[in-house]
């Protein structure tokens, strides 16, 4: 069976631990987000991607939530004392995947090359692509101005609310190599549960991807973040109240109209979802350990096969 996931960071890295339990990795395309990339300390640093390759490869730090685990802050406390640039944590074992994508960007390497690469070193057999290899960056449009993603969500703390949402580079941004032929060849599509503004929206505001999923012939199933109307982290459920007006199952689909035609949701949410325009699939969605995500995604896929 060949999958493709959107994903975008933490939830979506989760969900993908659980989606390797039930399909072989070789038949897994993930496309990653990169509208979260920054540059910190001279580095190129893409956090959804990284926490995609950490949570597959084992390395993630489930406690933290964030990079990876046994991390040690040596290199950053150096900078901290020397009045260097501190707001962005990286960590010693971090820095070291940053330093290697980082010459490899600047000795002419695209993007999705360097991360098939990194993948493939980390021992993973699932294929991991970037969204495209050309800048794209998430600005988040507040009451306090206009911010870079990582300077609003990091750095602010994600306090502002937003109005808007701008995908910077996206309307010149090429998918990266083999992304469309994946989609175009998937006999499933899985958007992950992760935040539809800032983690899965940059990916659509890809124009031939959202074309390609707009034609799918596979059919295309979203996982909704939230719980009840809360997200599990993050500000998925304050972006979706102001932007679009609620945080109930249908809110989700408004974001991706057009895009799929199910949702998985959380019991907690079932009575908000009379009416939904697609077909709704309720069920637990709190991965809280292996059995709990294994069974998240067999959910996924179950209704995936039955739309077939």
């Amino acid at each position: 069976m060949k999958v493709v996931t959107l994903s975008g960071g933490v939830g979506g890295a989760r969900f993908l631990r659980g989606l390797v339990d039930v399909v072989e990795p070789e038949g897994v395309t993930v496309i990653g987000n990169v509208g979260d990339d920054v540059e910190i300390l001279g580095l190129h640093v893409s956090p959804d991607l990284d926490s995609i390759l950490y949570a597959l490869s084992g390395l993630a730090d489930e406690e933290r939530g964030w990079g990876r685990a046994d991390e040690t802050w040596n290199a950053l406390g150096t900078v901290e004392g020397l009045g260097g640039e501190r707001w962005f944590r990286l960590g010693d074992r971090d820095l070291g995947l940053h330093l290697v994508r980082t010459q490899a960007l600047r000795a002419g390497e695209r993007l999705s090359a360097i991360t098939g690469r990194l993948a493939a070193a980390l021992g993973l057999r699932v294929a991991v692509a970037p969204a495209t290899d050309a800048r794209l960056r998430t600005h988040l449009h507040t009451p306090a101005g206009r911010f870079p993603f990582q300077e609003w969500f990091v750095a602010r703390g994600h306090r502002d609310e937003v109005d808007a949402v701008e995908y910077e580079g996206a309307d010149r941004a090429p998918p990266a190599p083999g992304v469309i032929e994946a989609i175009a060849g998937a006999d499933a599509i899985v958007l992950a549960p992760s935040n539809p503004y800032v983690s899965i929206g940059p990916i659509l505001a890809v124009g031939k991807i959202r074309d390609a999923l707009a034609a799918r012939r596979a059919p295309a199933v979203a996982v909704s973040p939230l719980i009840g109307g809360r997200a599990v982290k993050g500000p998925a459920d304050r972006m979706l109240a102001r932007l679009a007006g609620g945080t109930t199952p249908h809110q989700v689909t408004q974001c991706y109209k057009g895009l799929i035609d199910a949702l998985v949701i959380d019991e907690a949410d079932a009575a908000d979802a009379v009416g939904l325009p697609v077909r709704a699939i309720v069920t637990k969605t709190l991965m809280t350990d292996a059995d709990a995500r294994r069974r998240l995604a067999e959910a996924a896929l179950e209704v995936a096969g039955a739309l077939r």
